[in-house]
């Protein structure tokens, strides 16, 4: 499994909130996001600090897996977080906030990964962004020093064959196997149909097992 490292942010303790300006307690509902979205659009600041610490970690995971790069994951999801506030009156009360947000980190992972084909010559200038194993960037406890060079060569083949898919199959796979949404939240997502979604499963599968060891494709759901 091609686990992500934890966001840079949630390795330190997360600065308090303002004691004077705590926000109230999100009340049990069925979507707590909207509850939230409607206190933004009221210019609740606080709000969107608390969407921010809901969803922050799982963005940071999809958009390390889309790129590859810890900064490039991190500056992806701060701005989808900017659109977010920037946007927030122009978003219906209704809207979906977990499709939005990866609706318009998806879309951002995509501009980042054409500029960067059409730059190859542009080096990311961080550490975190050099071309080194993908098991060298993931939390120690994924490898044991027994299986740690195979794991590395697997872990190698499953990111280049993810690099070869277009990026809606892409985008399908990674909500899929990696985030656990459903045909019907990926089809929100993607701005297609559920059987849309089948298509491009079935699609992205053909592809990957031909660039994949038998049941590696298998074991991403486990």
């Amino acid at each position: 499994m091609l686990h992500a490292p934890p966001h840079p942010r949630q390795t330190a303790s997360r600065p308090p909130l303002p004691t004077s300006r705590q926000p109230p307690l999100v009340k049990s509902t069925s979507n707590p996001d909207r509850e939230l979205l409607a206190r933004l659009r009221e210019d609740d600041d606080l709000a969107l600090n608390t969407l921010i610490a809901r969803w922050e970690g799982r963005l940071f995971g999809f958009a390390w897996r889309y790129t590859g790069h810890v900064a490039d994951s991190q500056d992806l999801v701060a701005e989808t977080f900017v659109r977010l506030y920037q946007q927030r009156r122009r978003l219906r009360p209704d809207t979906n906030v977990s499709a939005w947000l990866f609706t318009t980190l998806a879309n951002l992972c995509h501009n980042r990964h054409r500029w960067l084909r059409r730059h190859p010559n542009v080096s990311l200038e961080t550490a975190d962004t050099e071309e080194r194993p993908v098991a060298d960037r993931l939390p120690a406890d994924t490898a044991s020093p027994a299986g740690y060079a195979e794991q590395d060569e697997s872990l190698r083949a499953l990111r280049a064959a993810l690099d070869r898919l277009p990026h809606d199959l892409r985008t399908t796979v990674l909500l899929y196997y990696f985030e656990n949404k459903s045909y019907r939240e990926i089809a929100e997502i993607c701005g297609c149909s559920e059987r849309g979604v089948e298509t491009r499963l079935y699609r992205a599968r053909q592809r990957l097992r031909r660039d994949l060891e038998p049941g590696q494709l298998e074991s991403l759901k486990t």
